[in-house]
């Protein structure tokens, strides 16, 4: 099993302080230590039964400094890295090939549903950024010459600019997080249905990550089953992705809760959970 959308982050320091003021106060919040390093997560990994993860930068510090995530992969044979570089930055393509250069490292994030000049910090899905990153041409470059993977941060409604840059950049591989904040009352024949759009792209994968809070339910989030059937029906298991989002869920889910939900799904075969607990990631990223 593979857990394609974890986190985790050290202490604060002097060279690394903890800046992210309502981040902070999300963290108190949590069922975990404070400090929820890469070996608290290997622990809870092991106690449910996962073998990889893939942790995902966290911007409890600045959030372009990415020590923590490329310590987390280079230190770890289980833990895979995704950072987070601003692509408008004078050396973004030079970061994103220093951080590729790391042993693990997979790729970069963007948070498409994040105000520019408050990033990671509250989410705004009317904002349209993206559309102009797609001009940042040397960034993009860097992300070809290095086969960075670039994961997305949108809302559903802001599908349409991530179309924008799948159509501009086909040759990189994408993937798109929590159901593009898409709750179970977003019909999927409005903004969320511009998945189907995404979906003749092979290079797009989709990741049903953040049950937890995408859901109004409590466990096992059956008012998000629709969704899951619809993404499975558009993309086919090849390009569907769990992920589990621990331990920013924990403020309402145990680690389990965020895997077992899949075995509730009662339209998904054994195969079918197969893929998406880590064939599906494995074989889009090219890591088989």
């Amino acid at each position: 099993m593979l857990d394609s959308h974890t986190h985790a982050w050290g202490p604060a320091s002097a060279a690394h302080p903890w800046t992210n003021g309502p981040l902070l106060d999300l963290v108190d919040d949590f069922d975990v230590h404070t400090v929820y390093t890469a070996d608290r997560l290997l622990a809870d990994m092991d106690r449910n039964g996962v073998d990889e993860a893939v942790v995902v930068g966290y911007p409890i510090c600045d959030w372009t400094d990415n020590w923590y995530t490329l310590d987390a992969a280079a230190g770890h044979d289980r833990l895979y890295g995704i950072v987070m570089i601003d692509p408008f930055a004078d050396d973004a393509a030079e970061q994103l090939r220093r951080c590729m250069a790391t042993d693990g490292v997979l790729g970069v994030r963007l948070g498409a549903a994040c105000p520019y000049d408050r990033m990671w910090e509250t989410f705004d899905p009317s904002v349209t950024w993206l559309r102009d990153a797609i001009e940042e041409t040397e960034f993009w470059d860097a992300a070809v010459e290095t086969d960075a993977a670039v994961q997305i941060l949108c809302d559903h409604g802001q599908l349409d600019q991530a179309l924008e840059l799948v159509e501009a950049y086909p040759e990189l591989t994408y993937l798109f997080d929590h159901f593009a904040h898409a709750g179970p009352e977003t019909p999927t024949d409005e903004t969320f249905g511009q998945f189907a759009d995404l979906a003749e792209y092979d290079s797009v994968a989709v990741k049903v990550s953040e049950i937890v809070h995408m859901s109004d339910s409590a466990f096992p989030y059956a008012d998000m089953y629709e969704h899951v059937r619809w993404l499975l029906e558009t993309f086919g298991r090849e390009r569907v992705i769990w992920g589990s989002d621990y331990p920013n869920v924990s403020d309402a889910a145990s680690y389990a809760e965020a895997i077992n939900w899949l075995g509730q799904v009662d339209s998904l075969s054994d195969a079918d959970r197969e893929w998406l607990t880590g064939r599906s990631f494995r074989r889009h990223v090219g890591l088989d």
